[in-house]
């Protein structure tokens, strides 16, 4: 989108990631929108296959590899973004309630960290135990447990922390970058 739009490869500028976060710092709120809807529905589509084809495989299996494509595109040299967002697609298409759900712990945790890597982390963390404790608790947002998702969660988690390995490193130097709002914003500094 980059290169089409903005004549800017962004794998050249910031982080290097073809992801949402490096496209709003590199290419500005617009292309950051655009690609974090266009990340979103890759996962929500690609779960929502067998459903539209009435295949018996679980959809969630389509959104994993949905997720695999995103961060290993071929066409781009298997550098892709982090599976943030696509994961978030992935969750839209298996149930919308608990997208909402995942959202809100996203967003809130944003506001508290105001860094989107470590909200991405936590999130995963929170996201995968709401898989287990959810349906026991609150059943209206997810009614009942299924193995497989909490399966997804935890390697999706695992993933998520070993592609933000650099940003892990720059949290523990002080150095990572901060959205401009939230508590601990970079308007602050």
């Amino acid at each position: 989108m980059g290169k089409l739009l903005f004549k800017k490869d962004i794998r050249q500028f910031g982080s290097g990631n073809t992801g949402t976060t490096n496209t709003f710092r590199v290419l500005g709120k617009t292309a950051g929108i655009i690609v974090l809807c266009m990340d979103i529905l890759k996962g929500t589509l690609a779960t929502c296959l067998p459903l539209l084809f009435h295949v018996s495989i679980n959809p969630l299996w389509f959104g994993v590899f949905a997720i695999l494509g995103h961060t290993f595109p071929i066409f781009a040299q298997f550098k892709g973004g982090k599976a943030v967002a696509t994961s978030a697609g992935m969750l839209l298409g298996y149930n919308p309630v608990f997208f909402l759900y995942s959202s809100a712990i996203f967003v809130i945790t944003l506001f508290l960290t105001s860094m989107v890597s470590l909200t991405s982390m936590i999130s995963a963390v929170l996201i995968t135990l709401s898989t287990i404790l959810v349906p026991f608790i609150f059943p209206q947002i997810l009614p009942h447990f299924d193995p497989l998702l909490t399966i997804i969660a935890i390697a999706v988690t695992v993933f998520i922390f070993y592609r933000h390995r650099e940003n892990i490193q720059r949290i523990k130097d002080g150095t990572e970058s901060r959205v401009p709002f939230g508590l601990n914003s970079s308007k602050k500094k």
